[in-house]
């Protein structure tokens, strides 16, 4: 494990000190780079496996990463193209970014990205600073990935923003995968979070997925705002800070209520320490 740095914010008079790492995690595909935000604070926290859009761990996910991470929860977040990007490779927010990232979605198997989850999963499971109650979130394909991800009996509760091609089998090599087949193995809850205005995720394909996790019997709760898709990127024309505090503000309420506030111990004598 590498310490990279640390990311610095101030809450009124208060400073939240959120430690930035990356750890390589084996996976059956090759290592896997997975950048970790966390409170400095000494204790446990909840663990959040957060998934990236195609372009990976860039500016505007590191800094979601840091806003969850400044709320007590230990995020981890993978390279989801680690096999086919050299570690620490970000693509850029231009056409050629585009096209390389979804291009790498279907070169990928559906197997690997099965694994990553899983490999995630477990390292948080493991750390001596998380509590071992898991969460799921991710952005665009992260959306998709983090659904697949919720699959997993460990998995509490699962964030998905304008999920990517599910509601057309989209995802990895093939372009055939079974996430709709598999939407009973859910057993977290979810919060499931669109734009209306989303070219990628059309109302019929919004509708095949709600049916279809309706009839699986599955916990969770739907909403469909005026926006467009990446209306979380905190770049772009597109971005709408408003509906991201709104949209923030449940993802919050949901990890808290369903993975707890973890366990971290009152020091005794002294100021006390913040727990962020």
């Amino acid at each position: 494990m590498r310490l990279l740095g640390r990311t610095v914010c101030k809450r009124g008079t208060a400073v939240i000190i959120i430690d930035n790492e990356h750890v390589a995690l084996d996976t059956p595909y090759g290592p896997m780079r997975t950048h970790i935000f966390r409170p400095a604070a000494p204790g446990r926290y909840p663990g959040v496996l957060f998934y990236s859009e195609i372009f990976q761990v860039t500016g505007p996910i590191r800094r979601t990463a840091a806003l969850l991470a400044g709320h007590g929860f230990v995020v981890a977040v993978p390279e989801i193209y680690h096999e086919l990007e050299p570690a620490g490779c970000v693509l850029a927010y231009d056409q050629d970014g585009a096209d390389r990232g979804n291009k790498h979605k279907t070169t990928k198997e559906l197997a690997s990205y099965d694994a990553d989850a899983r490999a995630v999963l477990d390292h948080l499971a493991s750390r001596d600073d998380c509590t071992g109650k898991l969460g799921v979130m991710g952005i665009c394909i992260g959306g998709h990935l983090s659904f697949r991800a919720a699959m997993n009996p460990d998995v509490l509760a699962g964030v998905c923003f304008y999920a990517t091609d599910i509601h057309k089998r989209g995802l990895a090599k093939g372009t055939n995968d079974n996430t709709l087949d598999r939407v009973g193995d859910i057993t977290g809850e979810m919060l499931m979070i669109w734009g209306k205005q989303d070219p990628h995720i059309p109302r019929e394909g919004r509708r095949l997925i709600y049916e279809t996790m309706t009839d699986a019997g599955v916990n969770f709760t739907w909403h469909e705002f005026n926006g467009q898709h990446a209306f979380m990127r905190d770049e772009g024309h597109r971005y709408d800070p408003a509906l991201a505090m709104t949209c923030y503000g449940m993802v919050i309420e949901l990890f808290k209520r369903r993975l707890g506030e973890g366990d971290l111990p009152a020091e005794e004598g002294g100021p006390k320490e913040s727990r962020h």
